[in-house]
């Protein structure tokens, strides 16, 4: 599931393509002929992204809403439009560049105010220059479920997935199955500051980079032409750092990765 620095990507990247100009909408799948309808032509006033989600804000109070959840990615192309391949959910042509969205768990359009509901579902998102740590910390300190589990859950911080969970957690050799009642107030804010470092550059980068550079060697990424990951989809092999093995647990339906001697 792409994470929440992937949507503050592509908000950046479709308020450069398309903003502040008018956008001719679509449905070549047909699952969103209404919506299309709805914004079709209008001009895109600004994209903006929360967590998970991202809002494309058009003239009149009109917002798409898409999740991308599991599947949902979206495919830029130049001008002239091209014919649509596979399901496009929605099309989006702008003045030199268009978009196609395949496979999102969420795309509808909603009014402006109604994004006040879905912003009140999540926690503060660490690229956001209003979030309020507090909130998040208030809601991990309360709790006696794993941090691991905790930081997976979008309504104490939204934005993150399994990759900058698993990551994080080793940076900080933290015990993924601590609870969170046990996390200090230093041990929050040294994660809290270390995670908004990585997701921006994940932004800027368009990917995740978690391995410092003394540790970024040896053997090879999870995925080809993916950075290298401390823990991340590498059970059974070595740690990096102590060469103990990595192991993998399913902690709340998603598989957790971590190294038993770091982060005892």
């Amino acid at each position: 599931m792409p994470e929440g620095h992937t949507l503050h990507r592509l908000a950046r990247q479709h308020q450069r393509r398309f903003g502040r100009a008018p956008v001719i909408v679509s449905s070549p799948q047909g699952r969103f002929v209404d919506g299309a309808t709805a914004v079709n032509g209008r001009v895109l006033k600004k994209a903006t992204a929360w967590g998970k989600h991202l809002f494309h804000h058009y003239d009149g109070g009109r917002v798409v809403h898409v999740h991308l959840g599991l599947y949902g990615s979206f495919t830029e192309w130049p001008l002239p439009p091209l014919l649509p391949v596979g399901q496009v959910r929605m099309r989006m042509v702008g003045t030199e560049y268009g978009a196609d969205l395949r496979g999102p768990t969420v795309c509808e359009v909603i009014d402006e105010p109604e994004i006040a509901d879905i912003v009140a579902r999540l926690g503060p998102d660490p690229l956001r220059p209003d979030a309020d740590p507090s909130l998040a910390w208030r809601r991990i300190n309360k709790s006696r479920r794993p941090i691991g589990a905790l930081l997976m859950d979008q309504s104490v911080i939204a934005g993150i997935g399994n990759v900058y969970r698993s990551e994080l957690l080793f940076r900080h050799r933290t015990d993924p199955f601590r609870p969170g009642t046990s996390v200090t107030a230093n041990e929050f804010d040294a994660l809290w500051t270390d995670l908004v470092a990585l997701m921006k550059v994940g932004v800027r980068r368009g990917k995740i980079v978690v391995v410092l550079p003394e540790h970024d060697h040896g053997a090879p990424s999870y995925r080809e032409g993916r950075p290298r990951t401390y823990v991340y989809r590498r059970a059974g092999d070595p740690c990096r750092v102590c060469s103990t093995p990595v192991r993998t647990v399913e902690m709340e339906a998603r598989n957790l990765f971590w190294c038993p001697n770091c982060q005892s």
